[in-house]
């Protein structure tokens, strides 16, 4: 069992819990996956099984999106509605044409290469320490500003108590800190009250397996279907490889390069969405490529 799984996680559970219950579905301890989710957060989650594990670091995640449901007046100690509120504002005037401009103008401070302090309650470390667990016995929390790229913020809906919004952002962004600050911008509070996630890279969550399928076994006897790599690998170079190619990437031999680019995607045949991918190689000088990931034997 090697492949993509994409999954559509609830609320309420970590990635971690999504990841113990796709082990029980593939009956396999080797399931990763690649970038978590707040518990508090619903939609997609990528997971790579068995050999398809070991792809994770190459697959491209970028650009997020997200549907958010931002609630203003208060800000929590999470950012979330999850937490204990702290501050407590005045709604903003967002009903009309100038407080639509208003909010405009508040998103653009938020959009584009920002500086922004992650939650206090986040998984950065801190002297070696996770953020979360000095947050939750009550220590002071103070995270240096790192630098993200929000790429664009589609109003569906305003009023002064809330916005939703579809954000679609580069990763490391954490959209429950976007909430806290745009309640800010706007001279009021605020905190991400619901957020889901609908697209990692190529993968969305509409092709995502409801957490309710992934019962015992439903990888391994197929009513659970798994993805081809391949896609997810997002614009690579591919080589498809004849008998002679597959003998050299099993020894780990370079490989004649015929197409450009710095990496490549070893497949068993033509490039197509369900290609098998046979592993990865980097490019040396002389047009070769020297592999670095080697998945023969598997069915990734």
């Amino acid at each position: 069992m090697d492949g993509l799984l994409y999954v559509d996680k609830p609320v309420g559970i970590t990635s971690h819990d999504v990841v113990g219950v796709v082990r029980r579905a593939a009956r396999s301890r080797r399931v990763g996956h690649a970038g978590t989710l707040d518990p508090f957060a619903t939609g997609l989650l990528v997971l790579g099984i068995g050999n398809c594990t070991r792809l994770l670091p190459y697959i491209v995640g970028e650009p997020k999106v997200y549907d958010a449901v931002i609630r203003f007046g208060s800000e929590t100690d999470t950012d979330d509605a999850t937490g204990r509120m702290t501050i407590r504002r005045p709604l903003p005037a967002l009903d009309d044409d100038s407080g639509h401009a208003l909010l405009g103008a508040a998103i653009a401070t938020l959009t584009g290469r920002i500086a922004q302090s992650p939650p206090a309650y986040s998984a950065k470390h801190v002297d070696g320490e996770r953020a979360y667990a000095l947050a939750r016995r009550g220590e002071a929390v103070e995270l240096p500003p790192v630098d993200i790229t929000v790429h664009t913020w589609e109003v569906i809906e305003v009023s002064s108590q809330c916005l939703r919004a579809r954000i679609t952002c580069g990763g490391g962004t954490y959209v429950r800190a976007l909430a806290r600050d745009l309640g800010r911008a706007l001279a009021s509070a605020a905190h991400c009250e619901q957020l889901r996630r609908i697209a990692s890279g190529a993968a969305h969550v509409d092709t995502a397996t409801p957490f309710t399928a992934l019962t015992p076994g439903a990888i391994v006897d197929g009513t659970v279907a798994l993805h081809s790599p391949l896609a997810a690998l997002g614009d690579i170079a591919t080589e498809s490889l004849d008998d002679v190619g597959v003998r050299a990437l099993a020894q780990g031999r370079a490989i004649a390069a015929t197409k450009p680019g710095p990496i490549v995607a070893f497949l068993a045949g033509p490039r197509a969405p369900d290609a098998r991918v046979l592993g990865i190689g980097v490019r040396t000088t002389g047009e070769r490529w020297q592999p670095r990931v080697v998945l023969l034997g598997t069915e990734a």
